[in-house]
């Protein structure tokens, strides 16, 4: 497969605000395109590109007057900073350039959602679209290769998830998987945050990937990597923050023995998680297909209810005796409970206790029914 044919869905989108009065924000993790979607929007365009990790660049935008910033960009009509969250103030210059410069459509990406989200929220409030770009969606993928080509990669999608430059050099999934975990993912809280101990960071992205499925405990995380249970709190944070993982917190509301405060968490990418654990083996040898199956429909549907403006509420569901509903959405006042399930002809026990305490749809997500859910309608 060439590179760049696939599509984004977010490109129909951003490009129809162009110059609609507002500064273009998009956020999301190092490597899933967010420079190669941005470029393909403006390629018939001229623009200036900015990039905040060089130096010079962050000098120049770090603090300017009107003057220096009317210097900077010239003639441009469109102006790109990539990697925004690496200037200082970068908000500010942002402001000063969509209240002074009128006629000029800024367009800001960054990797890191706590640094470009901090720094952009109070002075563009009002003066920004927003919008946070996945690694490449099963629709999107599917949208670019076709039905049967899809279905017949999906296993190793389960395996080496949806990172662009993973699907565009097929037999180099690991050592690509391999330098975006060690290279990247860590390189904005590492540099943002006091911490102080990267491999800490990593034991508890290592528990968590054996975890997916099960409810996080910080109290045996902090047993596990010796440090306190803040430390432990405070990194999950980071790592949510920087589009690593997500959590996923339980439902409760009538029934006492509803499990009411805990979390899951997963992983925005399986193939992140797989590399995580240096864990690449073929399905045959596997013992978590459950694990990366629930891990790629969550993390799907995400994607598509983003993507497509479907707004829910997304939790699970367990009791203290262990019964439990993997999935559960609210939108509009009603609940879909979902099960899933890799092979579908496994039996499922329906859990009538959750049934009879809420008025919900109930679906099993299997090989077989899969692409709806995930949004391929």
């Amino acid at each position: 497969m060439n590179k760049n044919t696939i599509r984004r869905i977010l490109d129909k989108k951003i490009s129809d605000k162009l110059f609609k009065g507002k500064t273009i924000v998009l956020i999301g993790a190092r490597q899933v395109g967010k420079t190669t979607l941005i470029r393909e929007i403006l390629k018939d365009r001229g623009f200036l590109f900015l990039d905040g990790d060089d130096p010079l660049v962050r000098q120049q935008l770090t603090n300017p007057n009107t003057k220096q910033i009317e210097n900077l960009l010239g003639n441009a009509k469109i102006v790109f900073i990539d990697e925004a969250q690496r200037i200082e103030n970068i908000g500010i210059t942002a402001k000063i350039i969509h209240d002074q410069f009128k006629d000029v459509q800024l367009i800001l990406s960054g990797s890191s959602a706590f640094e470009l989200r901090n720094n952009t929220h109070e002075p563009l409030t009002g003066r920004k679209f927003e919008y946070f770009l996945f690694p490449i969606s099963y629709e999107e993928y599917e949208q670019s290769v076709g039905y049967l080509d899809a279905l017949r990669d999906l296993e190793n999608r389960l395996i080496y998830g949806f990172y662009p430059e993973v699907i565009n050099h097929p037999g180099e999934e690991r050592d690509i998987l391999n330098e975006i975990t060690q290279s990247y993912l860590f390189k904005d809280i590492l540099s943002f945050a006091s911490i102080k101990k990267p491999e800490v960071l990593e034991k508890i992205l290592q528990a968590l990937a054996f975890q997916i499925g099960s409810e996080v405990s910080y109290n045996e995380l902090a047993q596990l990597t010796g440090v306190d249970k803040n430390t432990v709190s405070s990194y999950i944070r980071l790592l949510e923050l920087s589009c690593i993982i997500y959590p996923l917190h339980s439902f409760s509301r009538n029934l006492r023995n509803e499990i009411k405060t805990t979390r899951k968490i997963y992983f925005y990418d399986n193939g992140i998680r797989n590399a995580l654990i240096q864990n690449f083996n073929p399905f045959e040898f596997r013992n978590d297909i459950g694990a990366l199956w629930e891990n790629f429909l969550i993390t799907e549907r995400m994607k598509r209810n983003h993507y497509h403006s479907a707004y829910a509420n997304s939790f699970f569901w367990r009791t203290k005796q262990q019964q439990e509903i993997d999935y559960l959405e609210e939108a509009g006042g009603r609940i879909s409970a979902f099960e899933f399930k890799w092979n579908p002809n496994s039996k499922i026990k329906k859990p009538s206790v959750f049934l009879e305490a809420y008025p919900a749809d109930y679906q099993i997500i299997s090989q077989d029914n899969f692409r709806d859910f995930v949004g391929m309608v």
